[in-house]
């Protein structure tokens, strides 16, 4: 029976797997399209109810306008590379002094304008919105929530083991146990993986800036100048952070942009 159900269970992921774009990286995605854009509305309206939206004409038509553009490229994929999502885009400004974006899943995509003076271009630009498309084209955001279920499971079925091992004056240190399994799923699975989604989210996003009109070659630029502004922050060691480290990334992309210049095509 216990083999049955393994085997049962080794099916079913089977069958939820997927492949990445550009990349053709092989994904577990156990959460349906439907929940992923009802998860990623919901958060998106909590978002638009708490960050103030900016009210400069100039940064908003910008952001609108390269985003509008990344998204059609992401909507007519050149030949079969991937499937159209879809989506009901939509682009905002946040009226922050913080070098950040994100988008969630479903296409919601947001800017804010503390990341307007490191980007500076409308290609600067383009490279960020990019990256984020990138991880909703992906279903980067399913794809990290069935990581967390299968790691769950593979944690639940450690802390079985451990109860049934574990005997007399030793049972007393099983709680202590069990959070060591949990830091070993989450440093040796979960952030490794959302590592790779970040530099499949540059290597997508470069072929997305690309086929909408933009230079990928200024990625290289623009990572810099994030590397630049974040000097002397003291930032997180990468084997613990959810992205790869800033010359890890520049190296990344340069090795990238060659394939990205396929699909450029410059624009007016």
């Amino acid at each position: 029976m216990r083999l049955l159900l393994t085997l049962c269970g080794l099916t079913s992921l089977l069958a939820a797997c997927e492949t990445a774009p550009v990349t053709g990286r092989s994904q577990i995605m156990l959460v349906s399209e439907n929940e992923e854009r009802q998860m990623g509305l919901q958060a998106y309206q909590q978002v638009l109810a708490k960050e103030p939206l900016s009210h400069n004409a100039q940064a908003t038509a910008l952001v609108e306008k390269v985003g509008r553009r990344i998204a059609a490229a992401a909507e007519r994929p050149p030949g079969e590379m991937w499937r159209a999502p879809h989506y009901r885009w939509e682009f905002k400004t946040f009226d922050k002094n913080e070098p950040n974006a994100f988008c969630l899943p479903g296409g919601k995509v947001a800017v804010y304008t503390g990341l307007l003076p490191i980007t500076r271009t409308e290609a600067g630009l383009a490279v960020v919105i990019g990256h984020e498309v990138a991880h909703a084209l992906a279903r980067h955001g399913a794809e990290r929530m069935s990581d967390q279920m299968v790691a769950s499971v593979g944690a639940a079925a450690a802390a079985a083991a451990l109860s049934t091992t574990v005997s007399g004056r030793n049972r007393a240190y099983l709680p202590a146990m069990m959070a060591a399994v949990g830091a070993g799923a989450t440093v040796g699975f979960i952030l490794p993986m959302s590592r790779a989604q970040e530099s499949e989210a540059d290597r997508i996003g470069l072929v997305l800036m690309a086929l909408a009109g933009y230079d990928p070659r200024e990625a290289i630029g623009v990572w810099e100048r994030m590397r630049a502004a974040k000097a002397g922050g003291g930032g997180q060691a990468e084997w613990l952070s959810t992205h790869p480290a800033d010359t890890t990334r520049i190296n990344n992309i340069k090795g990238w942009v060659n394939e990205a210049m396929r699909y450029y095509r410059p624009r007016d």
